[in-house]
């Protein structure tokens, strides 16, 4: 990954904390979670947490800072955020089923289409959307079709050209999506699921100038989208129409005003479509919107997240838990979830230096 957006948002590096703090949680069973690293913040790759003890890196896999399970064979993906970026499908045992080029620099974001035929990553600094075939029996990605993003916004230091940041495929199977925060745009791009294929991407919507959109996710049960915007720290709540396209249909602050400066982050949605969550960079927040049953969303909680920087948090419905990845302080802390949806911290917090990414394998 480019210095140049590693000193925008990483500022210090975090603090080399060791790995001898409380487990994150001990639950009956095998509880398997890895943490993926940034290198420049001390991380040494990609850490396994096995019933909540961090365990020694896996060799070879750096700056892993996002990925995507399930794929042919029980394939699990992982993105190499740097100038020349990749993508590596892992089988068990973390041994490399294949890889490829990400045709771009700096992958922060990859999605797995719902027959896990197909692959598409965002490149951040390149500004543009690689997509892939995969094997259907091993996953491994063939070649990346690339497609690049065009556009800016006012932000001269972080909008002088595209910046894509997130994908995703629709519930439909008919479009993916692409956010881009330097753009100020969702691109959409028609799937054709049978022949593994996307069309040339249209603006699909236009952020207002200067947003950021940096993050989306969708409704589970509602034709509805909500972005969370980085450099506004809003909240857009999008209505999703049958051309691929999405209205805004409100808006909504991530933190209140005259705080330090915030950046928002991740986005996640519970599987009810009741509450949805927000982390700010700088707040050190999570925000927490009850959502009514026509998906509108009404602010309930703001959370401190007991570190600095919350990049990525993980939603375990099943364990009543959000794990936090708190980047600049290499801490990730656990908070019960209420049956209301309402956030708890439990004062279980285990040290990742550079933590930027966590999943359940």
């Amino acid at each position: 990954m480019t210095t140049t957006r590693r000193e925008i948002l990483a500022g210090a590096t975090a603090i080399g904390l060791g790995t001898a703090l409380p487990a994150v949680a001990r639950m009956p069973g095998r509880d398997r979670l890895i943490a993926g690293t940034y290198a420049h913040e001390g991380g040494k790759g990609l850490y396994p947490i096995v019933d909540g003890r961090l365990g020694a890196p896996v060799h070879g896999v750096v700056n892993a800072s996002y990925g995507v399970g399930n794929g042919p064979g029980g394939a699990f993906y992982l993105l190499r955020e740097e100038s020349q970026g990749q993508v590596t499908g892992y089988g068990p045992g973390w041994k490399v089923r294949g890889g490829a080029s990400t045709g771009g620099a700096d992958p922060c974001h990859v999605a797995l289409d719902r027959s896990a035929a197909c692959l598409a990553v965002a490149n951040y600094s390149s500004g543009s959307v690689a997509f892939y075939q995969l094997d259907r029996k091993t996953g491994a990605p063939g070649e990346a079709k690339v497609f690049q993003h065009h556009g800016n916004g006012p932000n001269a230091e972080r909008q002088a050209g595209p910046h894509a940041h997130w994908v995703g495929f629709s519930p439909d199977r008919r479009w993916l999506h692409a956010v881009d925060l330097g753009a100020d745009a969702i691109f959409a791009y028609r799937f054709d699921p049978v022949a593994r294929t996307l069309a040339e991407p249209v603006v699909g919507w236009q952020a207002q100038a200067g947003a950021g959109p940096r993050h989306m996710v969708r409704h589970p049960t509602l034709p509805r989208a909500y972005v969370a915007c980085e450099l506004q720290t809003r909240l857009f709540v999008l209505d999703a129409l049958p051309d691929g396209r999405f209205r805004t249909a409100g808006e909504q602050a991530l933190v209140p005003e005259g705080g330090p400066a915030s950046y928002a982050a991740h986005i996640v949605i519970d599987r009810a479509g009741r509450t949805l969550y927000v982390s700010n960079r700088g707040a050190n927040s999570i925000t927490v919107f009850a959502l009514d049953a026509k998906g509108e969303p009404r602010l309930v909680q703001h959370v401190p997240t007991g570190g600095n920087w919350p990049r990525f948090f993980l939603l375990r419905e099943g364990r009543a838990e959000m794990l936090v990845a708190n980047e600049r302080s290499g801490t990730v802390n656990a908070f019960h979830i209420g049956k209301d949806g309402r956030l708890t911290a439990t004062g279980r917090s285990i040290a990742i230096p550079g933590v930027v990414f966590l999943a359940e394998v």
